[in-house]
C-alpha cells in the first residue's frame, strides 16, 4: 500500500520550522521529498531540541523524517543549474527565505515555472510576499504577537505568555501545506502551477476566532482570561485534590446539566443563574467556584471518571509523560518509533495526522544523519550524475 502523495515530488529549501514542518507534513502522505541544504551550513534544526545526545537534538529526528537530504549551493551558477533540473520534473518546491532571496538568485517563479509550467511553488515567510513588511525576517513569536494571539494569552494584568512550542510555524506550516494540496488539484484541471503565499503573521490571524468581528462591530478589545474564556462557561481547568488540574468543557445547556448530575447537584441545572448559557456567563466566577470546590475534594481519576461517565466533556491536563502512556494515543498509532540512525537507536516520536482509511500516511524513516546523505541516490537517480560527478562537483564546492 502506498500513501495518497506518492509519486508526487517536493523540493524544500529554507530552514527552521514553518516550511520543513510542511515538508514532513507532505513526506507523511507518501511525497518524495527531497530536502536541499547548502554543503557548508548544516540545518540548524540539527542542533534544536531540549535533549541532547552526542551532539544531537531531536528536533531533526521527527520534523526531517521521511525526507531525503541533499546538498547543493543555490547561491552558486552551477548549483542554480541543478536546482533548475531537479525543479523541472518536480511537482512542488517549499522554500522558506525571506521573500526576494529566491529572486536575487535568478530562481523566481518566472524561471522556474518556465522550466516546469506544472511547478506548484509554496512559499512561506514572516508577513508574505507583498505588503509594506514582506522584506522584514519573521518568527513565530513575534507573527503570534502582531496577529493580536499572544495578547490574549496569560492572566488579566499579567505579562503575555507563550506555548513552550512554535505554534505560529505549525500553522504556518499546516496552511502551506492545505495551499499546496488546494494547487495540486486545481493543476490537476488547468495543467498549470502557481504560488502558494503562507506567512507567519496571517496563519496566527485566521485562527482567532471572532476577536475581529467583535471589535469591528463593537470596539470589542479580547482580553486575556488566565485558564477558561470569558463569557464561555463552564470551561476551565480545575485543581484536584493531589494538586493536579483537569479540564472541564460544559457550556452547552445539556452539557452542564450532566455536569451538576455528576456533582451531585442537579438543582443548579435550573438555577436562574445558571440554567442558560447568558445566565453562566454572567455568574462565571461564582460557578468556577463551585465545580473547583467539588473537583478539589476528589481524585483527579475520579472527576475524570464521574464526568465521564455521565457524558461530560472532561480530560487531565497532562504532561508528555502521561501523553506517552496514553491509551488513545496509543491505540491510534500516535506514538511511533523513529529509528534514529544519528543516535543508533528507535526514538519516540508523534504519528501521522490525519489518517487516511485506504491511504495512511507511515514513519518510513527519521531525518538523516548527515547532510548530504542522499546526494548520490538523489542526484543518480534524478539527473543521471555519477560518483565522479559528484566528486568534482564536492571539490567545487556545489555539493
Amino acid at each position: 500500500m502506498t500513501g495518497a502523495l506518492d509519486g508526487i515530488r517536493v523540493l524544500e529549501i529554507g530552514t527552521l520550522i514553518a516550511g520543513p514542518f510542511a515538508g514532513r507534513l507532505l513526506g507523511d502522505q507518501g511525497a518524495d521529498v527531497v530536502k536541499i541544504v547548502a554543503p557548508d551550513r548544516p540545518d540548524p534544526l540539527r542542533t534544536w531540541g531540549q535533549v541532547h545526545e552526542d551532539g544531537r537534538g531531536f528536533f531533526w529526528t521527527v520534523h526531517a523524517r521521511n525526507k531525503r537530504c541533499i546538498t547543493l549551493d543555490l547561491r552558486s551558477e552551477r548549483g542554480q543549474e541543478l536546482f533548475l533540473a531537479l525543479a523541472a520534473d518536480a511537482d512542488v518546491v517549499v522554500e522558506s527565505f525571506r521573500p526576494g532571496t529566491l529572486e536575487r538568485w535568478g530562481l523566481g517563479y518566472d524561471r522556474l515555472s518556465s522550466a516546469n509550467p506544472g511547478l506548484v511553488l509554496a512559499r512561506v515567510s514572516g508577513y508574505g510576499q507583498t505588503g509594506p513588511m514582506a522584506a522584514q525576517p519573521g518568527y513565530a513569536s513575534v507573527a503570534e504577537a502582531r496577529a493580536g494571539m499572544r495578547y490574549v494569552t496569560g492572566f488579566p494584568g499579567q505579562p503575555p505568555v507563550r506555548m513552550a512550542l512554535s505554534l505560529g510555524d505549525s500553522l504556518a506550516g499546516m496552511f502551506a501545506c492545505q495551499g499546496i494540496l488546494t494547487a495540486l488539484v486545481a493543476r490537476a484541471r488547468t495543467g498549470r502551477g502557481q504560488v502558494v503565499d503562507a506567512a507567519l503573521t496571517d496563519s496566527c490571524l485566521a485562527v482567532t476566532e471572532s476577536m475581529v468581528a467583535d471589535y469591528s462591530r463593537a470596539g470589542h478589545v479580547r482580553q486575556p482570561s488566565g485558564t477558561r474564556l470569558d463569557a464561555i462557561a463552564p470551561s476551565n481547568s480545575y485543581q484536584t485534590a493531589d494538586g493536579t488540574f483537569v479540564i472541564i468543557a460544559a457550556n452547552q445547556d445539556t452539557l452542564f446539566r450532566r455536569l451538576c448530575a455528576a456533582m451531585d447537584r442537579p438543582e443548579l441545572a435550573d438555577d436562574e443563574r445558571y440554567a442558560t448559557h447568558g445566565a453562566r456567563a454572567r455568574h462565571q466566577d461564582e460557578l468556577d467556584d463551585l465545580i473547583g470546590a467539588w473537583a478539589g475534594q476528589l481524585p483527579p481519576d475520579d472527576v475524570v471518571t464521574r464526568c465521564s461517565a455521565a457524558g461530560v466533556v472532561v480530560g487531565p491536563v497532562a504532561t508528555v509523560a502521561d501523553v506517552v502512556a496514553d491509551e488513545q494515543f496509543a491505540a491510534r498509532d500516535m506514538l511511533v518509533a523513529h529509528h534514529d540512525l544519528g543516535v543508533g537507536t528507535d526514538v519516540l516520536g508523534p504519528g501521522i495526522t490525519p489518517q487516511l482509511s485506504e491511504t495512511p500516511g507511515t514513519v518510513r524513516w527519521a531525518g538523516p544523519p548527515r547532510p548530504g546523505s542522499h546526494n548520490t541516490e538523489v542526484y543518480g537517480e534524478l539527473l543521471g550524475l555519477t560518483a565522479d560527478d559528484l566528486t568534482e562537483l564536492a571539490q567545487q564546492g556545489v555539493v
